[in-house]
């Protein structure tokens, strides 16, 4: 079972005009091209008071060329010391995962001393995991390799079929595009929903998905009548404010209620009113965020009916009361933004 609570507490001071945060990514031979461009397309695109959110950096073991899985060289011009000077490291998966180079895991155990946030994309779990640093803690890895991680490192609290976990300052993604959905959580935590969601729509990807959604989903094929959802997901993130209900999305789809649950699940992983209350919770951060708009407000706003119900969600996803989440995350008020069709949904973590 995917570990719980879903909390996660900002505790560092975000990134300001002048002062990036600095995320040093590992590139650990031969490199996996995607897992590598993964932080620098998407770190690349946060903008907070009108200068870069972050400063990312790419090292290796050896500067020079560094292989990739797919056979071709990559210049990467700084070394291990990049990791220094970072708050966050990113470790990229690698097809060297079994025998991980020693000179990495010293500089990640340093990082971890150091209290350093860390975190990997597919592969780079068995690094983290032969460094020591998840030994009894929570974490995940491609489900190719789930069974072999298991194995080798028995001490690691192995989540299932999940897309990533975080289990205090370390991280774990599964594999490819779930190292998206990492990333999106990490911007998401340091500058909060609606800075994330910007992203997610700069880089034409999916706003992060939660956590604890499987990696992959069964969809049947051809698909049953050619159903597909998206375009009632989109109309229902534009009618937030009102009282949805399975009656309400079947109608809009064209289906019935049974088939609009079974496909919707196939589709996001989730079952639709889960998605509903994950778009309202972001809904509602977003707003907390972008306007000075009263609590009670904010709850109609979001679909989450009291300031009462918008605290017990707030709170239980993000540890934060809305009025302290509004303190952590505000920006100068401005108009209330119109509802985005997918915005994000709530990753879990555990914290």
């Amino acid at each position: 079972m995917f570990a719980t609570p879903q909390q996660q507490l900002p505790t560092a001071r975000p990134a300001t005009r002048g002062h990036p945060r600095r995320v040093a990514v590992i590139a650990a031979p031969p490199v996996s091209m995607f897992n590598l461009a993964i932080p620098e397309m998407l770190f690349g695109k946060v903008e907070i008071d009108g200068g870069p959110g972050y400063e990312t950096v790419i090292c290796a073991p050896d500067p020079g060329p560094v292989p990739t899985t797919g056979g071709l060289d990559l210049h990467v011009p700084r070394g291990l010391d990049a990791v220094d000077g970072a708050d966050t490291v990113v470790l990229a998966g690698s097809g060297s995962y079994t025998d991980p180079d020693p000179r990495i895991l010293d500089t990640l155990r340093r990082a971890a001393a150091e209290g350093k946030r860390i975190a990997s994309i597919c592969t780079g779990a068995f690094a983290l995991a032969e460094a020591g640093l998840l030994d009894g803690r929570a974490a995940t890895t491609y489900w190719a390799y789930r069974e072999l991680l298991a194995a080798r490192y028995p001490d690691v609290d192995l989540q299932g079929d999940v897309l990533f976990v975080q289990d205090g300052p370390l991280l774990t993604s599964s594999g490819y595009a779930a190292g998206i959905d990492l990333c999106l959580h990490i911007i998401r935590t340091d500058h909060g929903a609606a800075v994330a969601n910007t992203v997610a729509r700069l880089a034409l990807v999916a706003p992060v998905r939660p956590g604890g959604q499987t990696q992959f989903t069964e969809t049947p094929l051809p698909p049953e009548r050619g159903v597909s959802f998206a375009d009632t997901r989109a109309w229902a993130s534009t009618h937030l404010d009102e009282p949805l209900t399975l009656t309400d999305l079947a109608r809009h789809a064209g289906v019935s209620v049974r088939t609009l649950s079974r496909r919707f699940h196939a589709e996001t992983g989730v079952s639709p009113l889960q998605w509903l209350l994950h778009q309202r919770v972001e809904r509602a951060r977003e707003l907390l965020e972008t306007t000075s708009l009263a609590m009670d407000r904010v709850a109609r706003a979001s679909g989450l009916g009291t300031a009462d119900s918008l605290r017990h969600h707030v709170l239980r996803r993000t540890g934060l009361t809305p009025s302290a989440y509004r303190l952590s995350f505000g920006r100068p008020p401005g108009p209330v933004p119109e509802p985005v069709p997918g915005s994000a949904r709530t990753p879990g973590v555990r914290g």
